[in-house]
């Protein structure tokens, strides 16, 4: 017997405008009027050097001259597109994430979409009521995607990353279509499903390499074989997948190959980082898994983890089936990755909610309840916190609570924003304004479980981007230190070699609009080193041409990392 029993009632779906508003609550703060933090930093200069740059930099993706084609170019080709077609009238930067922006919508009507056309097939329905005013397909189907999309933007992990530049946000996103294709596939196997399952894959090849696209085509053959699909038609179908697939990414890999940018090859060093992520599980990449996943899975997880039990006993569940399937590829994937990043977890929310959203209309309206009242309280109070540690920043008062806000930015002065304070102060009207919706209405619809604690997040990330935003710019961005390096510069179209890392020379190359000598292989006389203040001055001269007179021109960090610090010498000429 099937474990789901609903009313008509409980179907009602969200309104369209509630969704598109919730959208952009989510992803404009956080894009709009943020820096280049340290952990985007250097993928936005990726995009910002192609933008400015030649074929060469579209070709072999590299941050001011430093190599970075590990991972694919597609990511940033949508960047460095968005930079030509709208840097003009929006800024580099923000015009990079207008892709950004692309993404989650792709990633988000994907998850609503393949919850939508799986909720109204025949096996997922609830049970008949006895008397009738069981919900219709359509109605049901609208509901779940209402359900799996709220439960999509709930992820911690997705919050955190779906806001950056980065090539694993839109991997996530081409995840969440390739499981919209997949369930198109099953429900019309077809050569024109197939050659878009072989898109979805190529441009996955192209945004992260082949060990995704492989998991997930192979994790698609074996669900095709738990739903009795025919075996030959299903392996003819996904073999011309695969050439699709393959020749999306020949587009690269071929002109990449034979042009061969800077005398260099970026498809060996494409393959290369790939072939180092993979390999036996250790511990280190279980440990790290389960650590980070508890919470960066937070809330599907759970749900997903009850659908799966509560509909065991029912067999040839596209539902389950398909995203358990994809699921379990992409973990034994993460798993074999010797150093996995907390960005590769993003390839799996997209079937956990969507697995989550059927596991919700099981569960039992005590459950559902105790999951409302703890995001209320639990949220509120954290939201509350938040205003209280604003407004201690401000004013002074209470004087501890300001003490520790201030002692994490060192020398920055807090000033009130009113725009940023409307912003926050509309957010936290509209936070009391649902609760008292919940609580007064006590609606019945199936989302009404997981609408509070999408929206009490969205919450405290509006506040966090609007009264915390001048503080994070200041602790994350380089763009002072930058601009204090560009004040000692006797030659600001001199070239300068460095030993910084991506994000540092992203930052400092676009802020300081220097040059940077990198794969052209020009020698300099300006030399930036980046070491530890931990390690002494040791390492002060080591990255400098021994035998040659060197001036130190200028010493500096940025202010809230005392431990990193930024030496800039000038070539002096040999004495005479």
């Amino acid at each position: 017997m099937k474990p789901v029993r609903l009313s008509a009632a409980a179907t009602l779906a969200l309104p369209r405008w509630a969704l598109f508003a919730l959208g952009l609550l989510y992803i404009l703060p956080g894009l709009i009027g943020r820096a280049p933090w340290k952990d985007d930093a250097a993928s936005f200069g990726i995009m910002w050097t192609m933008a400015q740059g030649n074929l060469n930099d579209w070709l072999f993706p590299n941050v001011a001259g430093l190599p970075a084609a590990g991972e694919g170019p597609l990511a940033f080709w949508l960047g460095a597109l968005c930079i030509k077609l709208f840097g003009w009238l929006l800024g580099d930067l923000m015009a990079a994430r207008v892709s950004t922006i692309g993404i989650f919508v792709l990633g988000a009507m994907s998850v609503w979409y393949t919850a939508f056309h799986l909720g109204r097939r025949p096996e997922a329905q609830p049970l008949r009521l006895a008397f009738g005013g069981q919900p219709e397909p359509n109605d049901y189907g609208r509901t779940l995607a209402d359900t799996a999309l709220l439960i999509y933007l709930g992820c911690l992990g997705l919050l955190l990353k779906s806001h950056e530049t980065l090539a694993v946000t839109l991997q996530g996103a081409l995840l969440a279509y390739f499981l919209y294709r997949s369930v198109r596939y099953v429900e019309a196997p077809s050569l024109r499903n197939a050659a878009l399952i072989g898109l979805s894959l190529g441009a996955l090849t192209l945004t992260r390499g082949p060990l995704a696209p492989v998991a997930l085509l192979l994790a698609l053959f074996m669900c095709t074989r738990f739903l009795d699909l025919c075996g030959k038609r299903v392996a003819g179908h996904l073999a011309f997948a695969t050439l699709v697939c393959a020749g999306i990414a020949l587009l690269w890999i071929v002109p990449a190959a034979a042009l061969r940018p800077y005398n260099l090859s970026p498809v060996d060093d494409w393959m290369s980082w790939h072939a180092a992520h993979i390999g036996l599980p250790t511990w280190v990449s279980i440990k790290t898994f389960f650590r980070v996943g508890i919470w960066f899975f937070w809330p599907a997880w759970p749900f997903a983890g009850w659908a799966i039990y509560a509909w065991r006993r029912q067999s040839g569940m596209l539902h389950i089936v398909l995203p358990l399937s994809f699921v379990g590829a992409l973990t034994v994937l993460i798993l074999c990755n010797p150093a996995p990043e907390n960005g590769d977890l993003l390839k799996l929310l997209p079937p956990l909610a969507i697995m989550a959203a059927f596991g919700l209309p099981t569960m039992k309206r005590g459950a559902i309840n105790a999951i409302d009242w703890f995001s209320v309280m639990v949220l509120t109070m954290i939201a509350a916190m938040v205003w209280l540690f604003w407004f201690a920043k401000l004013t002074g008062w209470p004087p501890k609570l300001a003490a520790n806000v201030l002692k994490l930015v060192p020398g920055f002065t807090p000033e009130f924003d009113m725009f940023a304070f409307l912003v926050a102060a509309g957010a936290t009207v509209g936070w009391f304004a649902l609760v008292n919706w919940r609580l007064s209405r006590r609606p019945a619809v199936l989302w009404r479980a997981v609408v509070l604690s999408s929206g009490g997040l969205i919450l405290l990330w509006v506040l966090l981007m609007t009264l915390f935003l001048p503080d994070l710019n200041y602790s994350k961005s380089y763009e002072i230190m930058a601009r204090q390096l560009v004040a000692k510069l006797p030659d600001r179209t001199a070239c300068i070699e460095t030993n910084a890392g991506a994000a540092q020379r992203a930052s400092i190359a676009y802020f300081g609009k220097l040059h940077f000598a990198g794969l052209d292989g020009a020698r300099c006389d300006l030399v930036l080193l980046q070491d530890s203040v931990k390690l002494g001055g040791s390492r002060g001269r080591q990255g400098l041409a021994s035998g040659e007179n060197w001036e130190l021109l200028w010493e500096g960090r940025r202010p809230a990392d005392r431990d990193e610090r930024f030496r800039l010498y000038r070539r002096a000429p040999p004495s005479e």
